[in-house]
């Protein structure tokens, strides 16, 4: 089995679509829908952490994770019952132009068998809007820049000021990890370093982790 893991991550490495889907096919015969957990989420990890390393190129980590969603649609189509029990999530880059964080853990989410919208790039009044107006329990948010970091708590007031201060804000990126109490000061219901962090932090929320 590993061979075969070691094959699929080279495989998405060279960007190469239908030799990932072959290996991960493969591994599919012999174990079950655990293998989108075992092989999928930490190899999508593994090429995330490349890439912060320098190891990895932007283009293997952005087609790394669409193929695997692909994957995992397959498996597990929208209405699948093997889907995660969760909240409505929504990710987000909240006034930043740095994409990158939040492919990755949107990836990696859905590669866990959640349902996450993406928001894409948005400005803290108008994702307040949306979020109110699309019902969002918790919303993932990433940034690079500190000032886009003091940007949550504009959405925080915001979203206190309609009463709606039951949506949960999650934040990561790079000014939350060199302070680790930024997320509070803005506030932050959460704050996640990494792919992981955030499944465990939903479901948390969600009422206890699996």
């Amino acid at each position: 089995m590993e061979s075969n893991i070691v094959l699929f991550e080279q495989a998405l490495l060279s960007l190469d679509r239908i030799s990932a889907k072959k290996h991960f096919k493969e591994l599919f015969k012999s174990d079950s829908i655990g293998l989108i957990e075992e092989v999928i989420q930490p190899v999508l990890e593994r090429i995330g952490s490349g890439w912060e390393n320098g190891d990895v190129a932007l283009s293997q980590v952005y087609m790394s994770g669409l193929i695997c969603e692909e994957l995992v649609d397959e498996i597990l189509p929208a209405e699948s019952p093997l889907r995660e029990r969760q909240p409505k999530t929504a990710i987000v880059v909240l006034e930043d132009y740095h994409m990158l964080g939040k492919r990755i853990v949107y990836s990696v989410l859905r590669a866990g068998g959640f349902e996450i919208i993406d928001y894409g790039r948005m400005q803290a009044d108008k994702l307040a809007d949306k979020a109110i107006e699309e019902d969002i329990e918790i919303v993932l948010i990433s940034t690079l820049m500190l000032s886009s970091a003091f940007k949550v708590r504009t959405l925080r007031d915001i979203l206190n000021a309609a009463g709606k201060n039951n949506v949960k804000i999650v934040v990561g990126g790079a000014p939350f990890r060199i302070d680790s109490e930024l997320w509070r000061e803005v506030g932050a219901d959460a704050m996640g370093s990494s792919a992981s962090d955030a499944k465990r932090i939903i479901m948390e929320f969600a009422g206890g982790a699996k």
